[in-house]
Formats: C-alpha cells, structure tokens, sequence
C-alpha cells in the first residue's frame, strides 16, 4: 500500500510549492505512470493539463522570489496549497481506487510540508542573512522531491 506515503510526500511539496506537485503528477499521469484512464482524475492525464500546470508552476517559482509575495500561511495562499496536495493524492490514489484516501493524506502532507516549509525557509534565511538563497534552495527540494516522487508513482 504505497498510495498513501507517496500522496503524502506529494502533498509536502505541495506545501513547499503549489503548483509543483500537480505538475508532476499531472505529468506521470500523462505518461501512463498512474492510470487516470477510468478515473475521476482522468483530466490529469489530458494532453494540455502537464503543460498548464508546468507553466503554472514555472510561474510561481519567479514569483515566489518577489518581496511582495504573502506567507504561505496566510488563508488563501494555505486553502490554495491545500486544495492542490488533495488534488494529488487522490490522483495518485485513483488508480487504486483509493482517490479520498490519497486526498485526504496529500491534505496531510500539505499542512507539514506548508508549517514545517515556511519555518526551514525562515530558518535558513536568518542564518543566510537573506531569503534568495533560502527560496532557491527550497525551489531546487521541491523540483527534485516533486521529480523522485512522480517517478517513485511508475515503479509501484
């Protein structure tokens, strides 16, 4: 039963990044990684979803750079994060037919990859004396985690 570890790594990087999970779960759905084909999650596997959410992510990764981007923590930024590590895992989960079971541990990990995200970052900037270096490092976890992962999908 890998579904739920893997929906819950998903959601921490959901945390880490809102889009960056479901571009690469939309991805290894695309790819025949995790079979959509039946599912209610079948629109993750559509020809354009990968492209969207990958220039949705991209997005956010240049903003997140600006000083006037909000905490992840405030409400909308937290229900956007947390919609997005749900929507991953009960995209990894649906090909098992466990997509609320997925759902709710990609919610899970959302809410520690979001708290415990915000407080390394915090973290590591003070000890930086700046946040660039802090939001670089945490993009590159959350590029290679959200990588690992999607990958981890297609050997199970």
């Amino acid at each position: 039963m890998t579904v739920l570890p893997l929906a819950f790594l998903m959601g921490i990087v959901a945390g880490l990044r809102t889009f960056m999970a479901p571009a690469a779960v939309s991805w290894a759905a695309h790819r025949g990684a995790i079979d959509v084909a039946h599912a209610r999650m079948a629109f993750m596997g559509w020809r354009f979803t990968p492209w969207i959410f990958t220039l949705l992510a991209a997005t956010e990764l240049v903003l997140d750079q600006l000083p006037s981007t909000p905490s992840r923590t405030v409400p909308p930024q937290f229900g956007a994060r947390l919609v997005s590590g749900a929507l991953c895992g009960a995209t990894i989960g649906s090909g098992d037919g466990m997509a609320i079971v997925g759902a709710l541990a990609g919610a899970v990990g959302t809410v520690a990859g979001t708290l415990g995200g915000a407080r390394a970052r915090a973290g590591m900037a003070a000890a930086f004396g700046s946040d660039r270096p802090a939001a670089l490092i945490e993009d590159v976890i959350a590029i290679a985690a959200a990588i690992c992962i999607a990958w981890a999908c297609g050997t199970r």
